[in-house]
């Protein structure tokens, strides 16, 4: 059994969070009980006590048969409930705001976890809408400019080895060839990604660092049909500035709980 901090990990616990995680990365692909049971090696009587469970609080919802299975209303809860009592994402939102109104541009809010980055705030431009919010979602890491301003601040060793996901033809696949774009990111003082995470796609990512290593990263996406010289230029300076103001707002030792 895993262990965390010398405290044996709870089975029961450990198997409701990888049922949830499970269910949440499959997005709008609902599960039968027989994938969720084969997928996370457990008894299929276990998993269906377990789904249940998870269904009379609201955390797993069924269809009308009760044979699909999917990630409920109270996953979105618990979700909104992170960012809400997150003083830092707090700060930064009116900063996003700032940048959407003088650039157009959609801009992230992303921190790091693992080898992902998580979206925690997004301010889309009204020349190109998303259908689906990226808030709450992940990306690779090593697949975008939000990750790789991050990747950036941390050594070269610390990174896998790889092979890694290729989500465009753009993606960096080895370990020697992100090195050597983080390089990059590190004497510009930003990242840049041409269309490696989505295609016609280019992102700009600045590391917010009021934290040591940087958690925090803020982007802004343009469609390369849209972006010439000048308009890169605009907004790595708007984006710069952006990043300074958010960096000064949240000061060390600013009496805010700091989460692990």
């Amino acid at each position: 059994m895993a262990e965390s901090g010398g405290v044996r990990e709870v089975k029961s616990a450990a198997r409701t969070v990888e049922l949830l995680e499970l269910l949440a990365a499959r997005g709008d692909r609902p599960a039968r009980l027989q994938e969720l049971a084969d997928e996370l090696r457990v008894p299929r009587s276990s998993m269906y006590a377990l789904l249940r469970t998870l269904i009379s609080r609201g955390w797993v919802r069924t269809d009308a048969t009760g044979s699909l299975y999917g990630i409920g209303l109270h996953a979105l809860l618990t979700g909104t409930g992170y960012l809400d009592s997150d003083p830092r994402v707090r700060i930064v939102r009116p900063y996003l705001d700032e940048a959407s109104e003088a650039l157009g541009e959609t801009i992230h809010l992303g921190r790091l976890d693992g080898r992902d980055v998580a979206y925690l705030a997004t301010r889309e431009s009204h020349e190109y809408l998303r259908t689906i919010s990226r808030v709450g979602r992940r990306l690779p890491a090593h697949a975008g400019a939000l990750g790789k301003a991050l990747l950036a601040e941390r050594p070269d060793e610390d990174l896998p080895e790889g092979p890694y996901q290729a989500l465009t033809p753009h993606t960096h696949t080895g370990r020697e060839s992100l090195a050597a774009d983080l390089a990059g990111v590190r004497r510009r003082g930003y990242s840049v990604d041409r269309e490696e995470g989505v295609l016609g796609i280019v992102g700009f990512g600045f590391a917010l660092r009021y934290d040591n290593p940087a958690q925090d990263a803020v982007s802004c996406s343009v469609p390369v049909a849209r972006l010439t010289p000048a308009h890169e230029r605009r907004i790595v300076a708007v984006m710069r500035e952006i990043r300074a103001k958010a960096e000064a707002s949240v000061p060390a030792g600013s009496g805010s709980v700091v989460w692990r």
